[in-house]
């Protein structure tokens, strides 16, 4: 942590830095400033960024941020800070990384701490915060993007579905598409229709995201067409409470069937399962792929510069018409990783204290709305609104990268903003949302008699105590975890090699004959023990 002296006049609403007054430089004031790592790719915060300043000067604080970098290797990452024992300030790790960093002794208990800071200790209901209690008693982290204030405002569906081009439904005039084989065939009478785009460019169908790193476009769907909420790493039965294995369930062995008669068609990119998530994200920036099953967090800056008739709309896809999907969740509380302050920091109370001022509700309406009559406006019942110049300059991404600070790897609430009237930014906005949209989406939306992509989905419901269960890692030297890495490398091997071989039956035998060599069940019976602790915990 450093100090940084700079000096602040008010103008027009926004803090400006470096002046003077008749010639004479003002009394200058000190501003912490605290370094960061996170293990995400994210975009920097440009140096003097407006309402960084505004944030720093009423806080009297400031973060300078670092976000994992192109072709670089996480764990790598990791492993040489570990090498050294120099880290960051804050420190977002990932869930392997995690489990490390806080056995090694690096982040610092910040139960210990936060009864100064009282908007840390009720950013989680108690049961919450027991969740992610270590063994040894204390929290050491912050769970991100997990905390609800008041109820679930979201429009944009951020989570997983069956995605499809705004222009393919317009195309097919709006119908009703609920099964895989719909999915499909809209798909396929799409491309017979329409093989290439206008510069001569072939449509490529369907695409898959496969590697190493993100898996679970292809191997998670039967969780979802089965009517099951997002566990990740299994289907949990609410009434008997039990964990249960999907990976060979009737269903999957349908939705691979279906992928690999897709496959044979030339509907599914014939390249697939050779692409690195750089090039997927590229394939999907040409605006040429029309639909593909995804994690809308993923994908969405990989296509935010499409025209608007290559929007994709999440479908909220079953094996039958007669299950409820369950594609869209009020937020899974991921409690296997968050922020944490390492034992580098030289000022474990100040950036407390940042992190504490962040949850504000001053600080939370400057970094998601920005500031009054320079972003927003405020009508005589107290609802915020954008004018069009606004709404048209906050999503710039030029004036965004030097103007809005939304510290969104800090803790923030999703949800309504703490004066209880408004969303906590202007996206989840009801009357902001829909009146931005293109012409293209309205008119598919009008058609679907929804507002938002949400809407297009299931109605969100209250989560399970244990939800969800892919936030889970077991001990790796154990049974449970052993299991878990056996399954997931017999996965990688043989999954993408069903989808594209010519002797299915034979093939998907085979994996199952290799899936019963392991031992499975340790593994469920633990997820199905954790099940049991998550429950307890809230009762």
């Amino acid at each position: 942590m450093k100090l940084k002296k700079i000096s602040a006049l008010a103008l027009s609403g926004i803090m400006m830095f470096s002046t003077t007054n008749c010639g004479k430089t003002e009394t200058q004031k000190e501003i912490r400033v605290y370094t960061s790592f996170f293990g995400a790719r994210g975009t920097d915060i440009s140096k003097d960024n407006d309402i960084q300043q505004i944030i720093a000067e009423k806080t009297g604080a400031m973060c300078k941020e670092t976000w994992l970098k192109e072709q670089e290797d996480l764990s790598a990452v990791f492993s040489d800070m570990m090498v050294s024992n120099k880290y960051p300030d804050f420190l977002v790790p990932d869930s392997e990384n995690c489990r490390k960093l806080i056995n090694s002794g690096i982040f610092i208990p910040i139960d210990n701490y936060w009864d100064n800071y009282p908007n840390i200790k009720k950013f989680y209901s108690e049961s919450e915060w027991n969740r992610i209690r270590n063994r040894d008693g204390h929290i050491y982290y912050i769970p991100l993007f997990s905390s609800c204030y008041g109820h679930d405002t979201a429009t944009n569906h951020n989570d997983e579905a069956f995605w499809i081009q705004v222009r393919v439904l317009e195309w097919a005039g709006y119908p009703e598409i609920k099964t895989v084989d719909e999915y499909f065939d809209l798909i396929e009478n799409y491309l017979k229709a329409n093989p290439t785009s206008s510069d001569g460019t072939s449509y490529i169908g369907y695409e898959i995201l496969a590697n190493d790193s993100f898996f679970f476009s292809l191997d998670n769907p039967p969780m979802f067409l089965d009517g099951y909420p997002n566990d990740g790493s299994c289907i949990v039965d609410p009434e008997i409470l039990e964990a249960t294995d999907y990976n060979l369930s009737p269903t999957a062995e349908k939705w691979f069937r279906k992928l690999n008669e897709e496959y044979s068609k030339g509907i599914i990119d014939p390249e697939c399962f050779v692409l690195t998530s750089d090039q997927y994200y590229s394939k999907l920036a040409t605006g040429n792929v029309l639909g593909m099953v995804d994690q809308n967090w993923n994908f969405n800056s990989s296509v935010a510069e499409l025209p608007p008739e290559c929007t994709y709309i999440p479908l909220s896809i079953t094996a039958d018409k007669n299950i409820q999907g369950q594609y869209h969740s009020v937020s899974s509380f991921n409690d296997s990783t968050g922020l944490g302050i390492t034992t580098s920091c030289n000022d474990i109370e100040g950036a407390l204290q940042f992190l504490n001022d962040l949850l504000s509700p001053e600080i939370l309406t400057l970094r998601f709305w920005g500031v009054k009559d320079i972003d927003y406006k405020v009508d005589e019942n107290g609802i915020f609104y954008q004018t069009k110049k606004q709404a048209k300059k906050w999503r710039d991404p030029d004036y965004a990268k030097k103007h809005i600070c939304l510290y969104n790897y800090f803790p923030y609430y999703f949800g309504m903003n703490p004066d209880g009237i408004n969303a906590y930014c202007p996206s989840s906005q009801p009357s902001e949302f829909y009146k931005n949209l293109s012409d293209d989406v309205k008119r598919c939306f009008d058609a679907y008699g929804v507002k938002t992509f949400v809407e297009m989905l299931n109605k969100a419901e209250e989560n399970s105590p244990w939800y969800p269960m892919w936030s889970y890692t077991p001990d790796e030297n154990s049974e449970s975890g052993k299991a878990m890495k056996q399954i997931d490398q017999l996965k990688h091997q043989y999954l993408p090699r069903i989808v594209m071989t010519e002797d299915f039956n034979s093939m998907w035998n085979e994996y199952v004959e290799e899936y019963g060599k392991i031992n499975s069940q340790a593994y469920f019976d633990d997820l199905t023990q954790e099940v049991h602790r998550r429950k307890e915990l809230t009762e």
